[in-house]
């Protein structure tokens, strides 16, 4: 008989973690048909003996346990292992789960009533994070997102608004996006699927309930992505997606970061770019900013202007919630509408 939902575990080396994780499968209060779909991605620990425990204990609760995987010398990676358990999963809805996180009872039953309502949406959750003061800026944008910032703000450096280990979402819309990109180790493959799903005009909603504990740890998969391969990607994203919108555009930050987006895009958008703006008096009595590496001649030179004299819309280069609140006044004090008036990247 086919589940209302399979729970998605991809688990390589996850023998800390993988007893707390499997409880909270057999903890859940979902009262409709539940199953677990495990690929075993080349473990060398004793993951393998631990699924093979808990398994008993969830058939005998009535949740269905498929376990497959392979033992070849090397893991084939993080978006392999989830399509694979996807593919020899049978339920309606999907609900992902890294093996060192722990779901909350009620994590199924509230994003399955989400996703009824919302067949299009990858439906996500509040986190607690462990241990509690390892990422406090990111939890604290992870949870306090507004509903329409889960969409603007899909151009940052955190990723997806929604975060992979509380994605749930239906089977049907799963397949119209996917699969995961499974070129292994180094690869964000939930941001590239992210995007696509965007692409295609899926919605983003989250359950405002801490529902996933949520680990922080040296052997996370998330350290294996080089910082400079999600910029590649959010750069082409942000020129696809929001840039043709503007005729032109000032990039809110005259320091590095503004100056290395400048250089990232392609000349077409380069030549959108009208202004730099900041609020660093050195930098705006320089001037401008001088593109040294442009084929053009002559070199294009960038005005920098105060905030306050600058235009939008703006593509925001600033890091939130880093200077005591001082940015996000200056912000406010434009009274300017997120999404249509700026964007930010940082």
């Amino acid at each position: 008989m086919q589940a209302h939902v399979s729970i998605i575990l991809p688990v390589h080396n996850a023998e800390p973690w993988l007893d707390e994780c499997l409880r909270s499968v057999l903890q859940q209060d979902f009262e409709g048909t539940m199953e677990l779909s495990v690929f075993n991605d080349a473990s060398k620990d004793k993951s393998g003996a631990i699924i093979e425990k808990w398994r008993v204990k969830l058939e005998d609760s009535g949740v269905h346990v498929i376990v497959g995987g392979h033992d070849s010398p090397s893991p084939r990676g993080v978006g392999y292992s989830k399509n694979q358990a996807v593919a020899q999963s049978s339920g309606s809805y999907l609900c992902f789960l890294d093996s060192d996180d722990v779901m909350m009872p009620q994590r199924v039953r509230l994003q399955h009533q989400a996703a009824v309502q919302h067949p299009s949406s990858i439906v996500g959750c509040q986190v607690r994070r462990d241990p509690p003061n390892s990422t406090k800026r990111y939890t604290r944008w992870i949870n306090q997102l507004t509903p329409e910032q889960l969409l603007t703000q899909v151009f940052t450096a955190n990723g997806p608004t929604v975060i992979m280990p509380t994605w749930f979402c239906s089977r049907a819309w799963f397949s119209h996006v996917g699969p995961f990109d499974e070129g292994g180790q180094g690869v964000p493959e939930d941001l590239l699927f992210f995007y696509e799903h965007l692409r295609k005009g899926g919605g983003v909603i989250r359950v405002d309930q801490s529902l996933l504990l949520y680990r922080y740890h040296p052997r996370a998969a998330t350290h294996s992505v080089l910082e400079t391969t999600v910029w590649t990607h959010r750069v082409r994203f942000l020129e696809e997606q929001a840039l043709p919108r503007w005729a032109a555009f000032t990039i809110w930050n005259a320091g590095k970061q503004g100056r290395r987006l400048y250089r990232s895009l392609t000349a077409a958008s380069q030549r959108k770019v009208v202004a730099f703006c900041d609020v660093d008096e050195n930098k705006i009595r320089k001037g401008f900013y001088c593109h040294e590496d442009s084929q053009e001649r002559p070199k294009p030179r960038i005005p920098i202007l105060h905030f306050r004299a600058a235009r939008p819309p703006f593509v925001i280069c600033v890091k939130l919630d880093l200077t005591g609140g001082a940015f996000e006044d200056n912000l406010r004090s434009l009274h300017l509408q997120e999404g249509q008036d700026f964007l930010h990247f940082s």
